[in-house]
Parts: C-alpha cells; structure tokens; sequence
C-alpha cells in the first residue's frame, strides 16, 4: 500500500501548475462613449448636408466640437489614456472637422462655383487629414501648451459658423465666392507652422477664482443673444489671432525682443 502511495503521489507532482489567469485585454468606455458621440455628430453633419438642412447640419458639428472636447479630459481626469483611445480620437476628427464641414460647405453654396468649389472643399479636407496625421507622428514631441497649426475643431468652427450664419439668405456667386476663400484658408492654417494655444493645461479640478465662474457664465449668455454669428466671430477671431500676432511681430520686431 505504502508503494501505491508513493506512485500516487509522484503521479501528482508531475502534474503541471495552473497557470495564472490571463487578463483580457478591453477598452475604457465612458471616453470612447464620448468619442463616439463626436462620430456621430459628424456622421449627422454630413447626412443633414445631404438633405439640405444646413442649420442642423451645423449645429451638429458644434455638438461633436462638445464631445470632442470632453473625451481628452475626461481620460486624463480619471487616468484612462490608451493608444486605441488616441487613434478612435482621431479618425472619429476626420469625419466630424474634416469630412462633415467640406461636405456641408460644398452643398451650401461652393457646389454652385464648379471646379473652384470643389477644390474649396477637397483643400480643406486634405489638409485636415494632413493636419490630424502631423498631429500623430508628433504627439510625443509636441508641446502640451501649443499646437502646430489651427487644430481641426477650431477650423471647423470657422467653416460651420459661416454657413450657419447664411444658410438662410439668397445663395450669391460673391457668397460662395467667399465661402470658398474661407473654406480653403481654414485648411491650409491646419496644416501651417503658427502656434495656436490648446489650453490642456487649464485644471478643471482646481480651484478658481469667482470672477471666472462668472465670466464663463456671462460667455453663455452672451452666445445665447445669436449663437450662430457669435461662434462664427469667436472661431474667426482664434483662427485669424496667429497670422496676425506673427505679422505683428515681423512688422515690429523691437516689441519681440522686449518681450523676451
């Protein structure tokens, strides 16, 4: 019996360990919700433009600008970065700031240039895919102060408040005309070499003074009097402030030493 025992017990020992369990890989979901968000109100820009409904169309672009802006945040707030967070980020840009304005601009009024509408729009979404591919290979070396051009949501701020702004007049060749200019100078500043600030730094968690609440407050209703002309003025105004500051500066070139 004794002998049985031992065979028993080395057929035991020769058993291999178990294994420890395997984690299964996974992605982090309120981030991506909001990513997804962004896609779909892309996805609705370009549906809305298609029928016609250049208003929703726009305003639709505006509400992906929303998720856009909250998915960065949130997955630095509660520490869930990934690189498929990264990559669904950025094709998810290219439907909603890149595709969906050029698509909406076209049928709005660029379609009735011809050829030079066409260009227009093909120039803007180029560049935004050129812009959002620069952004990638340079993210590790990019400053978290700047960006390296105008970012596509700014731009397609410029491109959606114009035509929320006129979808409702007569279409004109000198409209469309400066739709196309518009359009296309909002593409090539995504792919130029001015520095736009992207205000990642701004903690939301830390504590403000509260004259900021109030501002923040007091900009909401002032955006409230006429949405559409307002968001167009503010993203024009951010878009145009880098040509103008380095024009500035090559014009007075004192002032920028001093300021050093």
């Amino acid at each position: 019996m004794t002998k049985k025992a031992d065979q028993a017990e080395k057929v035991v020992n020769l058993k291999p360990a178990a294994e420890p369990p395997v984690r299964r890989k996974g992605i982090y979901l309120l981030p991506n919700l909001l990513t997804t968000g962004a896609l779909f109100g892309g996805f609705y820009a370009v549906l809305s433009g298609f029928s016609g409904q250049f208003e929703w169309a726009a305003m639709a672009i505006f509400a992906a600008m929303i998720f856009d802006g909250l998915d960065g945040r949130v997955a630095r707030m509660t520490n869930t970065q990934s690189d498929f967070g990264v990559q669904y980020d950025s094709l998810s840009d290219m439907v909603s700031f890149g595709v969906a304005p050029a698509v909406v601009a076209y049928g709005w009024g660029l379609s009735s240039l011809g050829k030079l509408g066409l260009a227009a729009a093909f120039v803007y979404a180029s560049c935004a895919a050129l812009r959002l591919a620069r952004f990638n290979v340079q993210a590790e070396l990019a400053d978290n102060k700047s960006f390296t051009g105008l970012p596509s949501p700014a731009a397609a701020a410029i491109v959606a408040g114009l035509v929320w702004s006129t979808y409702h007049l007569e279409a004109s060749v000198s409209l469309a005309t400066i739709g196309a200019l518009i359009t296309a100078l909002s593409g090539l500043l995504m792919v130029s070499n001015f520095k736009y600030p992207s205000f990642k730094e701004v903690d939301l968690r830390g504590k403000v003074p509260f004259i900021v609440i109030l501002s923040v407050v007091m900009g909401f209703v002032v955006i409230t009097i006429d949405p559409p002309r307002i968001l167009f003025t503010m993203a024009l105004v951010f878009g145009s402030s880098a040509p103008l500051f380095w024009a500035w500066k090559k014009l007075n070139p004192l002032s920028g030493k001093e300021a050093q």
